[in-house]
């Protein structure tokens, strides 16, 4: 499943790069029929990247959400499980120790 969320992950860069290409190509082309000014044009290329990055945290998101679905699915231990079982065991061993 990792293998599909990357390779899908990888597409999705590969249309953004793409889209993002054609953007400033069409963004060049308006500022050069002064059909919009240069600061503009970095606006709304500034916007376009914001909203890629806001994409990629949200990909990323996702992605941790099914790794931990999965290793749940699994019944693999999480890291906050294993540090649960380190204070619980922590703590046993004072009381065994404070009773010894």
């Amino acid at each position: 499943m990792t293998d599909y969320l990357k390779k899908g992950f990888l597409l999705g860069l590969g249309a953004a790069i793409a889209s993002k290409e054609k953007l400033e190509s069409k963004l060049d082309e308006l500022v050069s029929k002064n059909e919009i000014s240069q600061e503009q044009a970095k606006q709304m290329m500034n916007d376009f990247i914001e909203k890629g990055e806001q994409k990629t945290e949200e990909w990323a998101q996702k992605q941790d959400d099914q790794k931990l679905r999965a290793a749940e699915d699994l019944g693999l231990a999480t890291k906050e499980d294993i540090a649960a079982l380190h204070a619980r065991i922590t703590e046993l061993e004072s009381k065994l120790e404070s009773q010894e």
